[in-house]
This record gives C-alpha cells, sequence and structure tokens, in this order.
C-alpha cells in the first residue's frame, strides 16, 4: 500500500539541522530594527527564568539562526529582528524539545502564549494571518498523520497474519482518508491563496502531492505569481511545477523513441488507437517485480479489449533486463536504451522513484497516473466498457 508522507512533522525532521551546523546570521539585525521588522512578543507557562527561546530561518531547504533571547521570571519575552522578505521561521525552545512554525516580515507585531513543556501542541498566536494559518497546517498534518499511520500499522498486523479481506478493506479505508485529508488541505489553501504558506505547502511534496493534483496546484501558482511574484516559494513552487507540466493529466503523453530487445525502434505513438500503460520498471527495482504479477492480471483481462502495455526499462544490463522480462511473463511491447536512471524516457516523463506508470488513451492523453493493482483493472473497466 502507497504511505505518503503528509506529515508536517516529518518536513520539520527532513529539513531541520543540529544547532551546530546551522549559519549564524544573528548578526543580520541592524539599528534599523528599531524603527522597521519583525517583533515577537511572548509570553510562556511553565517556562523557567532564563529559558533560552531561539529564532531560525527557513532558506534553501537549511535553518539559518537570526535571534536569540532568554525568558524573565514570568516566562516574557521579545525577539527584535529584520526579514528579507516574508518568510518561514521556527522558534525553538532550548532544552524542551519545543518548536513552533511562524511567518514573519517587517511588518509583523505578534502575540505569541503557550505551555513551554507542551508548546507545539498547545500555543497561540495573534497579529500573524500567515502564522495562523501555518498553525492550521501544522495541525491538520499531525492529525493526517495520526489518522494514515494508524491504518498503516494495522494494515500490516493484518498482511503479516494473511488477512487478505481485512488487507483490502484497510487499503479502501485509506485512501478515503488520504482523499479526505487532501481535500481539508486545498480547502485551507483556497481559503489563504497568495499567503506565503500555501506557497509552502504546494512546492512540499512531503505535504502536497503536485503530481496528482496539478490542475489544482498550477491555478494556485497562477494567483500567487501576481500576489507573491518575488517569494522564493513561489518561486520553487513554479520550479516544481515545471517538469509536471508536460505530464500532467490530460496532456498529451511526450513520444518515446526506444529498441525493443530485438535492437527495433517501437515509438509509443505508434500503439495509438488503444489504451496504452506506460510503465516504468526494472529488473533490479524489488517493488517493480512484485507488482508485475497484478500487472500481467490485468493485461490478461484487457488485451484483447484495445488495451496494451509499452514498458520502459531503466536496467542498463541487457541480459538481466530480458531474463527479468521472461521469468515474470510479461508479453507486452519493451524498450530500453540501457542507461538506467539517465533514460531519455525517465527524464522526459520525470521519473524519479519506480514502478512508476501513466495510463493514455487512444489518442496518446494521459488520463491516469500511478494505478496499481485493482485500482488499475477498475479504471480500464470504467474506460473500457
Amino acid at each position: 500500500m502507497k504511505y505518503p508522507m503528509t506529515s508536517l512533522i516529518l518536513v520539520a525532521s527532513l529539513l531541520s539541522l543540529s544547532s551546530t551546523s546551522c549559519t549564524d546570521a544573528s548578526s543580520s539585525t541592524t539599528e534599523a530594527a528599531a524603527q522597521t521588522g519583525y517583533e515577537i512578543s511572548g509570553q510562556l507557562r511553565n517556562a523557567t527564568a532564563g529559558t533560552k527561546v531561539s529564532l531560525a530561518e527557513l532558506t534553501d531547504n537549511q535553518f539559518v539562526a537570526r535571534e536569540s533571547t532568554t525568558t524573565d521570571a514570568q516566562g516574557r519575552f521579545t525577539l527584535k529582528g529584520t526579514a528579507s522578505e516574508p518568510a518561514l521561521y521556527q522558534l525553538k525552545l532550548e532544552g524542551e524539545k519545543q518548536e513552533v512554525w511562524l511567518v514573519l516580515d517587517n511588518k509583523t507585531k505578534m502575540q505569541l502564549s503557550g505551555d513551554a513543556q507542551k508548546l507545539a501542541a498547545d500555543y497561540s498566536v495573534k497579529g500573524s494571518k500567515d502564522s495562523e494559518m501555518m498553525q492550521q497546517l501544522t495541525r491538520q498534518m499531525q492529525r493526517s498523520s495520526g489518522q494514515l499511520q494508524g491504518i498503516m500499522e494495522r494494515y500490516q498486523a493484518n498482511a503479516q497474519a494473511g488477512r487478505q479481506d481485512s488487507m483490502k478493506v484497510l487499503e479502501a479505508r485509506f485512501m478515503s482518508t488520504q482523499a479526505r485529508n487532501t481535500g481539508a488541505l486545498k480547502n485551507l489553501i483556497r481559503q489563504n491563496p497568495t499567503s506565503v504558506v500555501s506557497a509552502f505547502a504546494l512546492g512540499t511534496p512531503q505535504i502536497f502531492n503536485a503530481d496528482e493534483n496539478f490542475p489544482f496546484a498550477d491555478s494556485m501558482a497562477t494567483q500567487l505569481k501576481k500576489a507573491q511574484p518575488e517569494s522564493r516559494y513561489t518561486k520553487a513552487l513554479v520550479q516544481t511545477l515545471e517538469p509536471l507540466r508536460k505530464t500532467a493529466i490530460g496532456t498529451v503523453a511526450p513520444d518515446i523513441q526506444l529498441t525493443d530487445p530485438a535492437g527495433k525502434v517501437v515509438p509509443l505513438s505508434s500503439l495509438r488507437g488503444k489504451y496504452v500503460l506506460l510503465d516504468f520498471w526494472a529488473s533490479w527495482c524489488g517493488p517493480c517485480r512484485q507488482e508485475n504479477p497484478n500487472v500481467v492480471k490485468t493485461y490478461e483481462q484487457f488485451k484483447n479489449k484495445k488495451f496494451t502495455i509499452y514498458g520502459v526499462s531503466l536496467d542498463q544490463d541487457k541480459g538481466k533486463w530480458e531474463k527479468a522480462i521472461q521469468a515474470d511473463g510479461l508479453t507486452w511491447t519493451h524498450v530500453s536504451d540501457l542507461k538506467g536512471w539517465q533514460s531519455a524516457a525517465g527524464q522526459a516523463y520525470g521519473v524519479q522513484s519506480i514502478p512508476m506508470n501513466f495510463l493514455l488513451d487512444p489518442q496518446g492523453r494521459i488520463i491516469a497516473k500511478n494505478l496499481r493493482g485493482e485500482a488499475l483493472s477498475a479504471k480500464l473497466a470504467t474506460v473500457l466498457k
């Protein structure tokens, strides 16, 4: 079962660096901060006097240390600094392993309060709409991660016990929960179409799957380019979406001109007139080989109903490629340039992991992506009625 990484906590763990590896840029605060810049006024319950509060800016997938201070006997603190643009920051309490995400710019005058011993779960912000949205996003991702993790654990337990019926029920529940959480995330972004938080979320694969939701992400990017054209997060989102544009659902699939095992060039476009599963795989890919029996079953079920498969291998060893084709009983069209991850076809389709597939209609348009097992059969049963 496909398990998406949707937790913002996971994003933090991917991006966070130890304090020794952060770049210290605290000297960037200038005298201008007295007239312009952000200011955070905070008060923390259960904070001992002298608790260090530090602020780090998220830049180019790393945190850069900015300002720091300590709490007084009442847990109060103030942080001041300047921001080159609206950006994401992490406020962290030393020794408490507590942190929150904020959005700051030079107009931000924010009040933050919470419990120092459980700040991530118990804090509130006023004076920053973007930071309020960031809090909503964080909590939504936490709920989503908890729900999906619980289903995944039950799925794995049933898999070990060989309970196939229960596994199917849990897989369906997983997919419906994932869809519901994606819908909630879309609603949050729709309500904040020009926020840098929306740009950050849409451009972060661990939060939002822009590939499977390209039309939505692209429409939001259009608004963000008008509202925040110079934002680093808007630019990152545009960069993320660009390679997906040519393989978005509804577009005509880029043609492929590679050779089969006999050395004959077989263009993908030569299969027009049929529904085609463009399947990227390799002999060395365990998940690909595990999925192959499902693909074979689907092929046998629909091969006489204007359906075929065009397999593109990311192999480098021709012998191993041919052996895998024979061993797995893959009796459809196969091509490869034997260049592995440097495959021309793989690069044209933005393939970064396998197995990956695209379902094309008889006109060569992409109508679905990454269909596995029964999902592939169900889609074909619908389009081939």
